[in-house]
């Protein structure tokens, strides 16, 4: 698939010249059995970026992203979240330190509302203590704070989602309820984004809203995302460094320039023509 989004050729970049990395993996190495799943894997997101992560399907990307989000502990290799090293970490504690992410299928709890998930993902980073006063509130959630209030607000403009803010996210369709996955990410204010297939689902009109809210993470608040998905324009649109896995190895990494035109990159996973298609977007 190859779609419009309407940042082509503007890749999300607000780095500071002396920043630091908001996550890195290194030499990270998994096996399942008789079965290499990552060998040596190293990858660096910066803040105030998006970095992609892309490979056929089977190459590891998904075993990358459990790994960085601590729901598989590493066999080999460090994972360094803001600083600290997280290897051995559960996932509660990466989120606190800032790391969010979406999921292929997306984790919603099917009877709360849209702004019910995004207000509770908010309290979740920044007011711990008053998910403890809302379980004792039969149900409704405790009047909001003016900044809680524009934050969510904010995202439910941007994801256009205003119209289905009081639906259940059960009654959505799956485009829709991507988007709610990734508002709630969104609304932790996190330092890391790990994003997994968020185009799944999603029509060109989503597609663009989606991008627009990405972009505004990076240039306002100069999170670092780490982008894994199949739409070869988007990626080549959005991210700055791409990393690129096959059987469980790095076989390339740079610029999407350099990607597009790595002949190694070609053979063991897009092909020219879908590239083509991917520079015309």
């Amino acid at each position: 698939m190859s779609t419009n989004t309407g940042v082509s050729a503007t890749h999300l970049d607000r780095t500071p010249a002396t920043a630091v990395p908001v996550l890195e993996a290194r030499d990270i190495g998994m096996r399942f059995g008789g079965v290499t799943a990552l060998q040596g894997v190293d990858l660096t997101v910066m803040p105030g970026a998006v970095t992609g992560l892309v490979g056929p399907n089977g190459a590891g990307k998904t075993t990358m992203f459990a790994v960085l989000s601590g729901l598989l502990r590493t066999a080999t290799g460090t994972v360094v979240l803001g600083g600290h090293d997280v290897t051995s970490a559960t996932p509660q504690a990466r989120a606190r330190l800032g790391l969010a992410r979406t999921f292929q299928q997306p984790e919603l709890f099917l009877g709360l509302s849209v702004r019910e998930h995004l207000v509770l993902a908010y309290r979740a980073r920044h007011a711990r203590a008053r998910l403890w006063t809302d379980a004792f509130t039969g149900g409704a959630l405790r009047r909001p704070d003016p900044k809680e209030q524009q934050r969510v607000d904010s995202l439910l403009e941007t994801l256009m989602l205003v119209d289905v803010a009081h639906h259940p996210v059960g009654s959505l369709p799956l485009g829709t309820s991507r988007l709610v996955e990734v508002g709630r990410a969104l609304a932790t204010s996190p330092t890391a984004l790990l994003l997994d297939e968020p185009l799944a689902g999603l029509d060109t009109y989503e597609v663009a809203r989606l991008a627009q809210a990405l972009q505004r993470a990076v240039a306002e608040e100069g999170t670092g995302m780490l982008l894994v998905e199949h739409d070869v324009a988007m990626v080549l649109s959005l991210c700055r460094h791409i990393y690129v896995l096959d059987f469980g190895e790095l076989i390339a990494q740079g610029t999407p320039a350099e990607i597009r035109t790595d002949p190694q990159v070609k053979a063991a996973y897009l092909g020219d023509e879908e590239f083509d298609r991917g520079e015309q977007s």
